[in-house]
């Protein structure tokens, strides 16, 4: 890895450990909303020791990391030990220099929602940079490993603790409550994944299909597959260019083709993941 792209990577990180750290502080811990994961467990057991949530959320990442490491091997980078050691340093930073004694808004459903969009903002960014901030994954592998347990079942599976530990600690309102925020945030997470990696797969029928081609390959720097085909009503031959663009690219195809050929037939379809050259 080039230490520009390194750089960039371990930025990301910390700005995703941070949105994570102020979901959860400034939103969640407040009202003990526990929606799963390390952050929710620590919110917990902070109702049983005498310890501030960013000293037990570290000593839980640091076991299961250790765990890990051992059971599993070196498959926890750089990036999720320093998201691990972020996420607990931004959590004392906060109780140090920016702490709270209320809820920042009187509403519990508010706290929940906003806590759980910047928190899983912040967790798709550091998925993103193939890292993560430790925790149930971490469980989940290992059930796994030894146990079959395919890792979103085992990820359920822990987390349905966590919750279930705040529904015996916090009362039935706000388990309930927590548990909802453990559904919600699994639909923000895969929500925001879907937007950051979404693209447009364009399929163009046209009689210009060289002059769209030549426009793909200078103006959007993207590669074209060009079929050969035979209209169905005309029985004239058709040249069919496929391409993947960004949503961004896409505007601009669209705008193009408008004036290179007026009857031209498009289809647009979304795409969710893209390997291989100019992609991920």
């Amino acid at each position: 890895m080039n230490i520009k792209r390194a750089i960039k990577e371990y930025t990301f990180v910390a700005i995703g450990t941070l949105l994570v750290a102020i979901g959860i502080f400034y939103f969640m811990a407040p009202q003990n909303l526990a929606a799963g994961g390390v952050s929710g467990f620590s919110i917990v057991l902070t109702s049983y020791i005498p310890l501030p949530i960013s000293a037990v959320t570290l000593i839980i990442n640091t076991i299961l990391l250790i765990i890990g490491f051992i059971f599993i091997g070196k498959e926890f980078g750089g990036k999720t030990i320093l998201s691990v050691v972020l996420l607990s340093f931004y959590l004392f930073l906060m109780e140090t220099f920016f702490p709270i004694s209320n809820p920042v808004t009187d509403e519990i459903l508010l706290n929940l929602f906003c806590g759980i969009i910047i928190s899983g903002g912040g967790l798709t960014i550091v998925f993103n940079q193939n890292a993560s901030t430790g925790g149930t994954d971490i469980i989940a592998i290992l059930l796994n490993k030894y146990l079959n347990l395919n890792i979103g079942t085992g990820m359920l599976a822990a987390d349905a603790f966590v919750v279930g530990s705040a529904l015996f600690t916090f009362g039935i309102s706000k388990g309930i409550i927590g548990a909802l925020g453990w559904f919600l945030n699994g639909l923000v997470i895969n929500y925001f994944i879907d937007g950051l990696t979404i693209k447009k797969e364009v399929v163009i029928v046209s009689d210009k299909a060289t002059e769209i081609k030549n426009f793909i390959f200078s103006e959007i720097d993207r590669g074209v597959t060009i079929y050969k085909a035979q209209g169905g009503y005309t029985n004239k031959p058709k040249d069919i260019v496929v391409t993947v663009v960004g949503k961004k690219e896409y505007f601009s195809l669209k705008k193009k083709l408008k004036t290179i050929d007026s009857d031209v037939f498009v289809l647009v379809r979304s795409v969710h993941e893209v390997l291989g050259h100019g992609f991920e």
